[in-house]
């Protein structure tokens, strides 16, 4: 393992575009290799996208492995450069959205899009972050990313295992919440309501968070370009939460949906979203 975190330093010298041209090729040798994740790949945006021809469908997955390995290469960027450099390969779209919240709790609703690791830290240089992290098994990586997601001294991070309650008084603090809400951790504290016309288990832990700690909503995403990403930062949800949880989920689904389909091939394709069912409803992955 140590030496991976050695090659992953060696590759944070490269220039972005040197990193893109390697993720690509070693992407598109990935996606023609027969694995489970190209299958749970292939299999939900067979059910995300019906509209499209087979054809269509390949090629969008080819291009989300390609954006993956470019994600998992440029972790160097992430772990060792320079708040400097940081700047140049994140650039900020919408930051008077979250300045204009200066004073009250603010959540960063942040989906699996690549790049988000990226954007969670280039934030963190602008207000004070605190974030959900799952833990590893093994204890030298596990202590390695904690201390490379809080090398700045400008954020926290507290543990799936610890609760929300520490999150919650964080907020209170004056932390902005940097959260991704849009995986599927099972039916406990989860609604069933529609991702692309799908119902999917959706916890309800964003609306419940907001309304606890009295804090705004503000939804973006990472959007990688050509020579780095911008984060968007979008204005705060309006009206959001209520006082229905399943309708701010489906709400929340549904913002979510629209960002996806602005840049289908940077989000994560590859997790089971839809592997709870309501009752009676076969396993959509029963093939994967």
């Amino acid at each position: 393992m140590r030496l991976l975190v050695g090659l992953v330093w060696l590759l944070s010298w490269l220039p972005f575009r040197v990193i893109a041209l390697l993720g690509w090729l070693v992407g598109n040798l990935i996606a023609s290799l027969p694995s489970s994740r190209r299958r749970i790949g292939a299999r939900n945006l067979e059910l995300c996208l019906p509209g499209w021809s087979s054809a269509e469908r390949r090629g969008l997955l080819r291009r989300h492995f390609v954006a993956v390995v470019q994600m998992l290469l440029e972790y160097g960027y992430c772990w060792f450069a320079s708040p400097e450099r940081l700047r140049r390969l994140m650039r900020i779209e919408g930051l008077e959205h979250l300045k204009a919240l200066d004073g009250r709790p603010v959540v960063l609703m942040m989906p699996h899009f690549t790049g988000l690791d990226l954007a969670g830290l280039r934030v963190s240089m602008e207000v004070p972050v605190v974030s959900i992290y799952s833990r590893q098994k093994d204890a030298w990586l596990d202590e390695f990313f904690r201390a490379r997601r809080l090398r700045l001294g400008t954020g926290i991070i507290f543990s799936r295992q610890q609760g929300t309650r520490a999150v919650i008084r964080a907020l209170r603090d004056g932390y902005r919440l940097y959260y991704l809400p849009d995986q599927d951790f099972g039916q406990r504290d989860s609604v069933f309501v529609p991702f692309f016309g799908i119902n999917a288990a959706t916890i309800t832990g964003l609306s419940r968070m907001a309304t606890a700690a009295h804090a705004a909503v503000l939804p973006c995403y990472p959007r990688r370009e050509r020579d780095g990403y911008t984060l968007v930062i979008e204005p705060a949800l309006a009206d959001f939460p209520s006082a229905d949880a399943m309708a701010d989920a489906a709400r929340m689904n549904a913002v979510i949906e629209a960002q996806v389909r602005r840049q289908l091939h940077q989000y994560f394709w590859l997790h089971k979203r839809f592997k709870s069912r309501p009752p009676g409803e076969a396993d959509f992955y029963a093939r994967c």
